[in-house]
């Protein structure tokens, strides 16, 4: 990951220079290897760069030929190779980084080149013929981005990577919309990602394939592993993580088998991966309390995909001092979002300790599957799907929000497979009735069976490889358990009970006045907002926070952690 900062029709650019740097420097971990900036016209875009991809010739910001388009990126494109060759001699590329095509897809496509994009990214692209700028992100929001304004100078707008570069001069911000592209000369956000399932209002009925989720799923982690650096994997125990992890390992020792040859990393015309950097062995990362029931799950994992497994371990009091930098970091004050970060952040900073830039995490997959165990008291296949469908559309607020900032505060880049658009568009569009959790079918049901060997008997196209389990069978049977529990079920006990040594009966009884009709419920809640309030006391930096809990007219229990639900079961 990197880090932007654009500033458009500013009506003294050269004197806003100096602290459009300083706001710039507020989210240098993101990318900690090289700064840069551009200036042009009324507008500036800085650029913190954290090098993955194009690690001589990739510094930012990007400009053409004549220096009339600079272009900031935050993100990874998967299809760059494909792209480039795709256009030709068109365009003459300076480098080697992944996110140059941008520049010729905006000459050739205009507003329609985000869509032509395979991967996660947020991205600012100045024309300067034009006097125009124009802004995107990602169809998911896996990569952040937020927008401001100034009544002070109401003809400028701003972007940055995280909101705290823009506290100081905006006093309207928003999270910048997921699948959406702003164009200055309109100063309009206009949805350019509009997939056939996201109205949420027509279910789908395609018939269940599970060789499809299978090779799809592989397909997104390949790509995901382009990098001339090495990487590593989040590994919780749990289903999601364990199966990235057990394909990147096979992926991996693929890989290792193909030397870069000067080529470019990435994926080809028919999805190969060339180029990657990796060690020989892939390694795996797992974090929680000592006797954590994730680490022991992942230990088991490591131990059967042959990985060199990294155990980490924190202490109630390392994760409590931690809590107002994660806030700092996160710009959230939900629970639940909170209680799974602290971990995250911790693990994060020891992963970089360790020479690794980028890992591979499980995000995503609860939502697009229903995995969630408060999905079991849905009523119907049409409010089943209806509900996947709101959480992804609330991704960005939440789990990527999550993945992104806990692992950027420490400049390591976390890629997240489930969220690849060619899976999204296959799982999104599958029969919601065959993900429905049943006495008979227990949560992401079908994700088990399509990485349940056993599922596709003597099929001949299988090879060898693919016919060796991907996981050990408790594993690949194993109950959903939220990160936050998983680490330890002490860590969230804990944080309740210090929320009630923090906040007292009186405070919770009378919230402050200017959080208006956002009023915490709980004590924990209460404690995260007060830190979030001395970091962003604002009430625009708020309105920028959304909550994570379950559905309630679901029956749901109102603490989100899945230790609540009925049907959980307890690994302690």
């Amino acid at each position: 990951m990197c880090g932007i900062f654009a500033c458009h029709h500013h009506p003294n650019v050269a004197a806003f220079k100096p602290k459009a740097l300083q706001l710039s420097k507020l989210i240098r971990h993101r990318g900690p290897d090289w700064s840069g900036n551009v200036t042009k016209n009324s507008t500036i875009i800085a650029h913190e760069r954290l090098a993955i991809v194009g690690l001589d010739s990739g510094a930012q910001p990007l400009v053409n030929d004549d220096e009339t388009l600079i272009l900031g990126v935050n993100g990874e494109i998967y299809n760059h190779r494909v792209l480039r060759k795709e256009l030709g001699d068109a365009y003459s590329f300076k480098t080697q980084s992944d996110c140059e095509v941008i520049i010729p897809l905006y000459t050739k496509y205009g507003l329609d080149a985000p869509n032509h994009l395979d991967g996660m990214f947020a991205f600012v692209l100045y024309d300067a013929v034009k006097d125009r700028i124009i802004a995107a992100r990602d169809p998911i929001g896996i990569t952040t981005l937020y927008m401001g304004r100034s009544s002070k100078q109401p003809g400028t707008v701003y972007f940055a990577s995280e909101m705290k570069s823009l506290v100081e001069v905006c006093d309207n911000i928003i999270s910048f919309p997921p699948g959406h592209i702003y164009d200055s000369s309109s100063d309009e956000l206009t949805q350019y990602f509009k997939p056939s399932w996201w109205d949420g209002e027509k279910v789908p009925s395609t018939p269940l394939d599970y060789s499809a989720i299978r090779t799809t799923l592989e397909s997104s982690v390949r790509k995901r592993l382009m990098s001339e650096v090495p990487y590593g994997v989040l590994l919780s125990g749990g289903l999601d993580s364990s199966l990235i992890a057990s394909i990147a390992a096979r992926e991996t020792a693929r890989a290792q088998k193909t030397s870069t040859n000067g080529q470019l990393t990435g994926v080809d015309e028919e999805g190969q991966l060339s180029g990657a950097a990796s060690w020989p062995r892939l390694h795996s990362f797992a974090v929680g309390l000592p006797g954590a029931p994730d680490l022991l799950a992942a230990r088991k994992v490591a131990d059967f995909i042959g990985t060199v497994h990294h155990e980490h371990t924190f202490t109630i009091d390392e994760g409590l001092d931690a809590l107002h930098d994660v806030i700092y970091h996160l710009e959230t004050f939900d629970v639940t979002t909170i209680r799974a970060s602290t971990p995250m952040y911790l693990l994060s900073r020891k992963i970089k300790a360790q020479g690794v830039k980028m890992v591979l995490s499980g995000e995503g997959s609860d939502e697009i599957f229903g995995g969630y165990l408060y999905f079991g008291a849905a009523p119907s296949k049409e409010s089943f799907h209806e509900e996947t469908v709101r959480r992804v559309k609330n991704l960005n607020l939440a789990d990527c929000l999550r993945a992104n900032k806990s692992t950027t505060a420490w400049g390591l880049e976390a890629r997240v497979p489930f969220l690849d658009k060619a899976f999204l568009e296959l799982v999104m569009n599958i029969d919601p009735a065959e993900k429905m959790i049943t006495k008979d079918r227990m949560e992401k049901y079908i994700l088990r069976k399509a990485f349940d060997v056993s599922t596709y008997g003597n099929d001949a196209s299988l090879s060898e490889e693919d016919r060796k389990p991907y996981l050990p069978e408790d594993i690949l049977w194993r109950q959903k358990e939220q990160f936050s529990d998983g680490v330890g079920y002490s860590w969230i006990d804990c944080l309740k009970d210090t929320a009630e040594l923090m906040v007292s009966d009186d405070q919770l009884a009378n919230p402050k006045p200017h959080w208006g009709d956002d009023v915490p419920e709980t004590k924990e809640a209460y404690w995260y907002r007060c830190m979030f309030d001395e970091h962003f006391p604002t009430k625009t930096c708020a309105d920028t926070v959304m909550r994570w809990v379950p559905k309630a007219d679901w029956g749901c229990h109102a603490d989100p952690s899945g230790r609540f639900v009925k049907s959980h079961n307890s690994a302690v």
